[in-house]
């Protein structure tokens, strides 16, 4: 560097002066930022001439003064800058340039000057004039939605007071612009204009103004490769999972063009050939064209390479295992084509923790240090020989187990749901299955359970083992109305899931509520003109703590009023009251899984008509009695998550039984059925005195007061649920019901309680006579069965679910379904594949505080039974409380 600088205190005529100071303005224009200009008095004679940098004069430092339009002090910006008063400088030199760049490494100025004011002998007096940086006043966003602002402002550090540097406008429009191309926008547009604010204030401030436009997504019209022999144009596209070509039919996958899923599925082209054997294979190049319609083709060109095949695949290594025994398992052979996803699937499949693979069955039998390779040792004539190089380590046994982050559920909850104790042999299935068994509890947030290997020690053998829980809301509170039965409907209902009953005496355990034991207990209140329900629920998941012998229990009792079409009021004085109370015990199983579970429960109920006479009953006073067994078999093996399951199944088997009075309680049901017929045809004979007709109907009053005294029946049930997961987070679950109500005395007839309505939302309101609302969507609610009700029904239907989101504080996903079902008589008229038919769409939302809540669109393709033209409709059902 060199500076036109020389000072002599000698006598000359101002022309030299002007020629110094031009000079010097020569050198500034050429210096940005760092300006050093010597302003001299008129009375020094100025000699200039050109000296190298490093030939400054000392001088001492007489004073330095400040100026410019600066919100900070004099002497702050003098002691930051490093220079004082008496201190002995160069000029030119290190000194003065040292200080210019500390002021300006602070980021807190504009523009920074250092002037020569004035040399007396060897002390120099200097000036420094500078700007502060504006500040952000206002900042204004337009072309985003008011929710994406915030993120933006955070993003990029744009909040109140920010200095505003050209580098920070410059790497907010650059973060903005890749931002929006990684997302499929590829032709956005940032602009960032600042504004000066004039005000009375000393400190410089901007307003800016951040325009964001960033255009349609670009749709991709066409994907082309070049050189490829092998596989088609088709299959290569097929096998990119995010990049598509338009194609209207598709729903779940877009066009658009995002460069990130694009670079994978790059990546997903050269497996397809490795799938298919061409281990070579490779893309030689890509390139992205504009169309005229504002849309992209897609050009890839690729080098297939040959065809390989498996040779011989040798084991080294193993000694737990036999060669014959892992060769099974990897279930490849000489001569196959080679596949190398395949292997590596075969080996270690990362995508399922309970694969069939070479990995999981060492881990499963406690070798969770082993390790395995595969290697190619020869490729010769497309022959690749393989050995699979196995370093099996000792077995592993667990040192210890805990679980953190469970604030609420007490720890002797969740141990007793572990599969892996100190002490155990490692087994990664154990692992997987306590995973599956915390998710279940429904007391965490089953995406964050986690389990954490702490602690590994292969010389040991020994493990740590830590599992890490979300605690999330397990109580719920139901709170609403509708209108409904003829009149406004309250419903209020508390469900605590996770309740402790043995802290309930205990008043600083109700934080609202004694909690942490897992029991559960619900209470339920719902009202309207016409009826009351109330009921209470209780069950203990351990009975004792020692087994998984769950106990359960209920109590409930409705009053139903009739109405009364003249007031259009319930007439209180005609009631029809059901009291019932049911006590109930379910095991887990060990044989053939610990999937299945038996329950058994007995239940009473007792149904009083008061003066009620409508056309579901033939006597309006009496009482009937329901004395049943329940046994069922279930098994549950879904995934993790019980609110959006994603692999296994569930089905029940269940059968409802009441005591066979007919043997024995001496009646003669045929008899009585045939005194009923004979009192049944006076009373439709239209010939009969309506005395007659009187007497036979209180005839036939009599008659089913005394067949349905005793209520007899048997009920068998079958429900089954299956899931698979398509693609990531898309899972199909088919499901098929089945339901059979029967009399064991043909003479007694199938009674007039239990039976099943199908159609609509299946919530049934209020169930009076044990009745099951069969759901099926698209049709109003029991349509499909007679007015008393179908002793047979089945439904089969097939659901597509997709998530929206996973999170504790709310769980979403949308879902499209095709469901039928029908309900029959008897099994004259029974025919499993005469069904009516809907499908639709759907969204269902669950918040641990409310539940499930959701809302389908079902369209119909059959006619209502009794109404011909009602097919092609669509029906609206709101879901609450309830899982499809």
């Amino acid at each position: 560097m060199k500076l036109l600088l020389n000072i002599k205190k000698e006598n000359d005529d101002l022309g030299k002066q002007v020629n110094n100071l031009a000079n010097i303005s020569f050198l500034a224009t050429h210096i940005k930022h760092f300006t050093i200009l010597l302003l001299f008095v008129s009375s020094f004679n100025i000699q200039g001439q050109e000296l190298l940098y490093q030939d400054g004069k000392k001088y001492t430092l007489g004073g330095i003064t400040v100026s410019g339009n600066s919100s900070f002090s004099e002497q702050t910006i003098v002691t930051y800058s490093g220079l004082r008063k008496g201190k002995e400088i160069t000029i030119p030199g290190e000194d003065i340039s040292t200080a210019i760049k500390k002021l300006w490494n602070s980021k807190l100025f504009s523009d920074i000057e250092v002037y020569v004011t004035k040399i007396e002998d060897d002390v120099a007096f200097l000036e420094i004039r500078l700007s502060d940086l504006p500040q952000l006043n206002e900042l204004k966003i337009n072309g985003v939605k008011k929710s994406k602002k915030e993120k933006i402002i955070e993003e990029n550090k744009l909040k109140k007071g920010t200095k505003v540097t050209e580098n920070l406008i410059t790497t907010t429009k650059n973060f903005l612009v890749n931002k929006y191309k990684k997302e499929g926008y590829l032709n956005s547009k940032i602009h960032i204009n600042t504004i000066d604010v004039k005000d009375s204030i000393k400190v410089a401030r901007v307003n800016m103004v951040l325009n964001i436009d960033k255009g349609e997504k670009v749709k991709i019209k066409d994907i082309v490769f070049n050189g490829n022999d092998v596989l088609s144009d088709k299959k290569l596209r097929k096998s990119m999972k995010s990049t598509k070509k338009i194609n209207r039919l598709r729903i779940f996958k877009r066009s658009k063009f995002i460069d990130s899923a694009y670079q994978a599925d790059l990546s997903n082209v050269i497996e397809k050939y490795k799938e298919n054997g061409y281990r070579d294979a490779r893309i030689l190049s890509d390139s992205l064209i504009i169309n005229d319609d504002k849309t992209i083709s897609l050009q890839i060109n690729v080098k297939e390479g040959e065809l390989y095949t498996f040779g011989d695949i040798t084991f080294i290594g193993n000694t737990v295992y036999t060669n014959e025994e892992l060769s099974r398992i990897l279930r490849i052979k000489k001569g196959d084509t080679y596949n190398g996803v395949l292997l590596q699937e075969r080996i270690q499949d990362d995508s399922s923790p309970d694969a069939q693979d070479i990995a999981n069955q060492y881990q499963n039998f406690g070798y969770l240090f082993s390790t395995i390779s595969p290697v190619e040792v020869s490729a010769d004539n497309n022959v690749i020989d393989m050995e699979i190089r196995i370093i099996e380590g000792k077995p592993a046994y667990f040192n210890s187990v805990t679980i953190v982050g469970n604030d609420k559920t007490n720890d002797h909850v969740i141990y007793r749901e572990i599969r892996t104790r100190p002490g155990q042999l490692y087994r990664k299935a154990n692992v997987v299955r306590t995973v599956r068994e915390l998710g279940q509890l429904g007391f965490f947030d089953a995406q964050e359970i986690s389990p954490n290997f702490n602690n590994p020690n292969p010389n040991e053998g020994t493990i740590d083992m830590e599992y890490s829980v979300k605690e999330t809301g397990s109580s719920q509170i139901e709170l609403q109305g509708g209108y409904g039965g003829g009149g406004f409907i309250g419903t209020l209902g508390l469900s605590f899931n996770n309740f402790s009953i043995k802290d309930i005496f205990k008043k600083d355990a109700y934080k609202p509520i004694p909690m942490g034991d897992g029991q559960k207990l619900a209470l339920r209140l719902q009202a309207s003109r016409f009826y009351q329900t109330y009921s209470f629920s209780f069950s203990e998941p351990w009975l004792g703590g020692r087994r998984p012998v769950q106990f359960s229990s209920s109590l409930s009792h409705t009053k139903q009023f009739l109405y009364n079409p003249a007031t259009r009021n319930a007439d209180k004085s005609r009631s029809f009251n059901i009291t019932g109370i049911t006590f109930g015990l379910a095991k887990r199983l060990s044989v053939p899984d610990d999937f299945f579970t038996l329950s058994q429960a007995i239940s009473y109920q007792r149904y009083d008509l008061n003066n009620y006479n409508t056309g579901l009953f033939t006597f309006g006073d009496g009482y009937s009695n329901n004395l049943s067994y329940t046994i069922g078999l279930s098994r549950n093996n879904t995934s993790v998550d019980p609110i959006f399951p994603t692999a296994g199944s569930s089905f029940s088997v269940t059968a409802k039984l009441s005591i066979p009075y007919s043997l024995f309680n001496g009646v003669d049901y045929d008899a009585l059925k045939d005194e009923r017929d004979t009192n049944l045809n006076i009373r439709n004979d239209v010939n009969s005195s309506t005395a007659d007709r009187e007497n036979a109907q209180a005839k036939i009053a009599e008659i089913d007061q005394e067949r349905y005294k005793w209520l007899e029946f048997y009920k068998v049930s079958f429900k089954g649920d299956w899931y698979t997961q398509i693609v990531k987070d898309l899972v199909l679950k088919p499901s098929v019901e089945f339901g059979f109500l029967g009399a064991y005395d043909n003479a007694r007839g199938v009674i007039p309680f239990e039976r099943f309505f199908v159609g609509g939302d299946g919530l049934g309101n209020y169930s009076l006579d044990g009745r099951e609302s069969i759901q099926l969507r698209g049709y109003p609610n029991q349509s499909l069965s007679d007015q008393d009700g179908g002793t047979i029904y089945n439904k089969f239907s097939l659901e597509l679910r997709y998530p929206i989101t996973l999170k504790a504080s709310a769980k979403i996903y949308a879902l499209g379904f095709l469901e039928g079902g029908a309900s029959y008589n008897n099994f004259r008229d029974y025919n499993p594949f005469s069904i009516k038919r809907s499908a639709g769409l759907g969204i269902r939302i669950f918040m641990p505080a409310f539940g499930l809540l959701g809302i389908d669109f079902g369209r119909r393709f059959d006619d209502i039974p009794g109404q011909a033209g009602s097919k092609n409709n669509w029906e609206t059902h709101f879901i609450i409380g309830q899982q499809f």
